[in-house]
C-alpha cells in the first residue's frame, strides 16, 4: 500500500493536484456499473476520494506500529478500502488478494466472536492454555515443532534480506513500480497507478464476407468481449473477482500500437479461421453458423461514458464513441502466411 501510495505522488500531476479521480473511473481497464455512476460525482467528491486514497496508503499503513487498536483500525480501514475499490470495478481480483494480509491486524479478541465459546470449544482451550501459561505448565517441544520454528526463523530472515533493495527502492526518488528484485520472484515491489490515462481508447475487432476488403459496399461487422466496452449500448459488466485476461490486454493494446502487441495480429489470424478456441474467450461472434471472415481489421476508437440525463443515455447508451483511425490495416489469411512463419507460429487452419 504504501509503494503504492508513493508511486502515485512521485507520478502523474493529477496525485498531486487531485484530479485524478475524474478520469479514474471511465479510463480504469473494465469498468463495472457503479463505475459509470461513480464518474458522474461532482467535482469536490472526486478530491475527497483522491485525498482518501493518499490517506489510506501514506498513512493509515504506519497504524501497524502504533498499538493493538490502531492496528486493528488499520486492518478494517484497509478491508473497506479494497471493498470499495471492489465495488467501483477496480482490478477486483488484486483488491480481494490485498485484503489477505489485512486479515492479520486483527487478533483473538478482535476475531473471538467468530467462534463457539461453550466447553471445549476453540475458545475454551484457548482460555485454558492462557491460565496454564502463568503457572509454568507448557507442554514440552517436540522435535516437529522445533524445526519448524527453524523454518520460520529461516524464512523470516532471508524475506528480510530480500526486502533490502524493495526498501531502498520506496526510499528512492527514482521508485519504479512493478519490478523483482531477484530471479525466484519472492519478494517483488507493486505500485499501482502512478500515471492515470486521461481519455479511453478501444480496440474494435471487425470482420467481413466481402471479397474486397476496400470495397465501399463491404459490412465490419464487429466482434464484442467478454467484458471491455464495445457496442456503446451494452451495459458494463460485473466480474469481480473474475478476470478476463484478454479484456486486460485489449485495454493495453488500445494505447499502445499493434507493432507492440503482436499477440493482436495472431488473434486475427484465429479469427480468420474461425478459431474455436480464440473464439471462446469472445462474446459474440458475428460468423457464427456462417463461412468465417475474409478479412479483419482493428478500428481505433475513443470511449466516453455517457452523461447521466443526457440524449446518449436516453437513449440507452453507457459509451459514446468517437472513430479515431485504424489501428491495424484489413488482413486476411493469405496476407498473414509469411508474418506466422517469420514468429514461428502454425498458420491457423479452417475450423
Amino acid at each position: 500500500m504504501l509503494g503504492a501510495g508513493l508511486i502515485k505522488i512521485r507520478g502523474d500531476q493529477c496525485w498531486r493536484d487531485l484530479t485524478c479521480m475524474d478520469f479514474h473511473y471511465e479510463t480504469q481497464p473494465v469498468p463495472n456499473p457503479a463505475a459509470y455512476f461513480l464518474h458522474q460525482s461532482p467535482w469536490w467528491a472526486h478530491r475527497f476520494e483522491t485525498l482518501s486514497n493518499h490517506f489510506l496508503e501514506l498513512v493509515v499503513p504506519f497504524f501497524v506500529f502504533l498499538g493493538r487498536r490502531l492496528c486493528i483500525l488499520h486492518g478494517a480501514l484497509q478491508i473497506l478500502f479494497q471493498v470499495v475499490l471492489v465495488i467501483s470495478g477496480n482490478l477486483s481480483f488484486l483488491n480481494w488478494l490485498t485484503m489477505v494480509p489485512s486479515i492479520a491486524c486483527f487478533d483473538d479478541a478482535a476475531l473471538g466472536f467468530l467462534f463457539p465459546s461453550g466447553p471445549g470449544g476453540l475458545k475454551d482451550q484457548v482460555l485454558k492454555m492462557q491460565e496454564e501459561a502463568p503457572r509454568g505448565a507448557r507442554p514440552s517441544l517436540r522435535f516437529g515443532c522445533v524445526a519448524r520454528r527453524a523454518v520460520h526463523v529461516a524464512l523470516g530472515v532471508l524475506v528480510a534480506w530480500l526486502s533490502v533493495p524493495v526498501v531502498l527502492n520506496l526510499l528512492s526518488p527514482t521508485q519504479v513500480m512493478n519490478t523483482s528484485f531477484n530471479s525466484l520472484r519472492i519478494v517483488n515491489t507493486y505500485g499501482a497507478f502512478g500515471s492515470i490515462t486521461k481519455e479511453r481508447t478501444e480496440v474494435i475487432l471487425q470482420g467481413t464476407a466481402s471479397p474486397n476488403a476496400s470495397a465501399p459496399d463491404a459490412v465490419w461487422e464487429d466482434y464484442e468481449f467478454k467484458c471491455k466496452p464495445g457496442d456503446p449500448g451494452r451495459r458494463p459488466c460485473l466480474i469481480s473477482p473474475y478476470h478476463h485476461r484478454l479484456d486486460w490486454l485489449m485495454w493495453f493494446a488500445a494505447f499502445q500500437t499493434y507493432e507492440h502487441n503482436e499477440w493482436i495480429i495472431h488473434l486475427a489470424g484465429k479469427l480468420l479461421a474461425n478459431d474455436r478456441g480464440a473464439l471462446a474467450l469472445l462474446a459474440f461472434n458475428p460468423f457464427e453458423d456462417r463461412a468465417p471472415p475474409r478479412w479483419v481489421r482493428g478500428e481505433h476508437y475513443r470511449y466516453k461514458f455517457s452523461r447521466l440525463g443526457g440524449q446518449h443515455a436516453a437513449a440507452g447508451r453507457w459509451w459514446v464513441r468517437k472513430r479515431i483511425g485504424p489501428y491495424f490495416p484489413p488482413v486476411s489469411l493469405r496476407d498473414l502466411e509469411g508474418y506466422f512463419r517469420s514468429r514461428g507460429w502454425p498458420l491457423p487452419e479452417l475450423e
